[in-house]
């Protein structure tokens, strides 16, 4: 047989960033994903894609998460989980599980929007990673679900409801349908995507644990059970660990492909793209039998042209694009329309300046997957003496690098940074004085997610203070941030502008 055409060759992953837990869905020619966004604002991303290879974000389908009041400051790990969309009745449905909430529903009659507000579908703590079924054979609707054991105290277990086709209510309490505690060595079942194949229901969930797990299928006649269960998809002698949890999509041609994560540290859950087909008997497998792929041919769509996701941004008229959310609701304010380009942030006056994991009004985007050299112009115009702004890597731990106004009346570059047990940040490197208030800031990723700190205050770049290691949150991989800050008090604390802020690829060579 002869080797495949590069051309004709996909490498994973094929989304090199943190987009956790994604799910999938055909409608005609487009494919549409989304995946969890947690505590940050608009929430539930919307990507697009005609190939399954090359996406594009298009869009939130969230702009604001609710209770408003709850997310009024951060909530990193919190918010939204695990989503499910679907299609059906000529409209795009998202559910998700708000770990404190409930399971929450919206939709839309277009992938852009309009999208009804949340609807709470059913209330309760620990309930997690919900997914509905329009039977079209039968005309009934079924939603299933997890649980999270730090709510609810329950977990490895996966609940059954049948619910109005309308979507916006369950018609029964709901019941065990798979217990995982009686599979042997099954631990930890959840995130799980039903469908209806060949006469069976499918539920596909992952177990195992985020950064070790596995992907499995379950089947029933029925849809509450009793399920039988197999490992189609595992680490074996792969360098993907964990490959599991995502979502299953049908080519307009017959094709059977799955989408799923891989924990990657800091880098967060970057996405795959496995190949799929079914057995003898019946059941699933995915990759190269059962074990995650690398490289492998394409899907037999029409190729388009290579994209990713946007992550540069020259900010015109102080716009920020789709690729940007803030670690909490936005609030008035934050960021100034203008008619030039740059980004014009306000200097928000806040008790918790010295730790920038409480502060809402931080401006981030996920940590690309691969080495690469983060580049942002700035200028503070502030002259509130405390008054600051910066660059930053953004986890349990953080560091950042930037500008502050000096009591008096000084402009002092500086880098500070806080390790994930610490209270408050403290000084990376020596302040030194930045006498044009002006400052371009450079952060190199290497591997293992490990930064070097630059700035140019005119004189060339310079290295600033000793490697950084960015760290994840419990579930949300490191982000990058752009803030503007100043110490508690009255009026208007004046604003910094960014400018051209740029990811560049690095070689591995320049990257270590």
């Amino acid at each position: 047989m002869c080797a495949a055409p590069i051309s004709d060759l996909y490498t994973n992953p094929i989304l090199n960033a943190d987009w956790s837990d994604p799910d999938v869905v055909r409608v005609g020619d487009d494919f549409y994903l989304t995946a969890s966004s947690f505590g940050r604002a608009p929430g539930l991303p919307l990507l697009h894609s005609r190939d399954l290879v090359n996406w594009t974000l298009v869009g939130h389908a969230l702009q604001r998460l609710e209770p408003a009041a709850e997310f009024r400051t951060p909530r990193h790990d919190c918010g939204i989980w695990a989503p499910s969309i679907r299609h059906h009745d000529d409209r795009f449905w998202i559910f998700w599980g708000d770990p404190d909430q409930g399971i929450f529903q919206i939709n839309s009659p277009e992938i852009r929007g309009p999208w009804t507000r949340p609807h709470l579908v059913k209330a309760g703590k620990g309930l997690i990673d919900p997914c509905p079924l329009w039977d079209e054979e039968t005309g009934d609707a079924y939603l299933v679900h997890a649980w999270a054991k730090s709510r609810s105290g329950v977990k490895n277990r996966l609940t059954g409801h049948r619910m109005h086709p309308h979507g916006t209510e369950l018609l029964d309490e709901g019941k065990l349908i798979v217990d995982g505690d009686r599979i042997p060595g099954w631990f930890t079942l959840e995130g799980p995507k039903l469908y209806r194949h060949d006469g069976w229901f499918w539920i596909l969930a992952p177990a195992g644990g985020v950064e070790t797990g596995w992907q499995g299928a379950l089947r029933s006649r029925g849809f509450f059970g009793p399920y039988e269960e197999k490992i189609v998809l595992e680490q074996q002698d792969t360098d993907v660990n964990g490959p599991h949890q995502g979502g299953w999509v049908r080519t307009p041609s017959g094709e059977d492909w799955f989408l799923h994560f891989q924990q990657r540290g800091a880098y967060g859950r970057v996405v795959h793209l496995q190949p799929m087909r079914w057995s003898t008997d019946g059941w699933p497998v995915l990759g190269d039998d059962g074990a995650p792929v690398a490289v492998h041919r394409r899907p037999d769509l029409p190729p388009g042209p290579p994209a990713a996701p946007a992550t540069d941004d020259d900010f015109p008229g102080g716009r920020f694009g789709r690729q940007w959310s803030w670690t909490a609701n936005q609030q008035d304010g934050w960021a100034t329309h203008h008619s030039g380009d740059g980004l014009r942030l306000t200097c928000v006056r806040s008790a918790d300046a010295h730790d920038l994991r409480k502060l809402p009004s931080i401006l981030t985007q996920r940590l690309p997957g691969t080495p690469s050299a983060v580049e942002v112009e700035l200028k503070l115009h502030s002259e509130e003496p405390g008054a600051r702004a910066g660059l930053a890597v953004l986890g349990d731990a953080f560091s950042w690098i930037g500008l502050q106004r000096g009591a008096d009346g000084t402009v002092h570059l500086v880098h500070r940074f806080a390790e994930g047990v610490a209270e408050r940040e403290r000084d990376a490197d020596h302040p030194r004085v930045a006498p044009e208030g002006r400052v371009r800031l450079r952060i190199e990723i290497g591997a293992g997610a490990r930064c070097r700190f630059f700035h140019d205050i005119g004189e060339g770049p310079q290295l600033s203070g000793p490697v950084f290691a960015a760290t994840p949150w419990r579930w949300v991989g490191a982000l990058l941030g752009l803030f503007a800050l100043a110490p508690v008090g009255s009026g208007h604390a004046g604003a910094a502008t960014f400018m051209h802020f740029r990811i560049d690829s690095l070689s591995p060579i320049a990257a270590e």
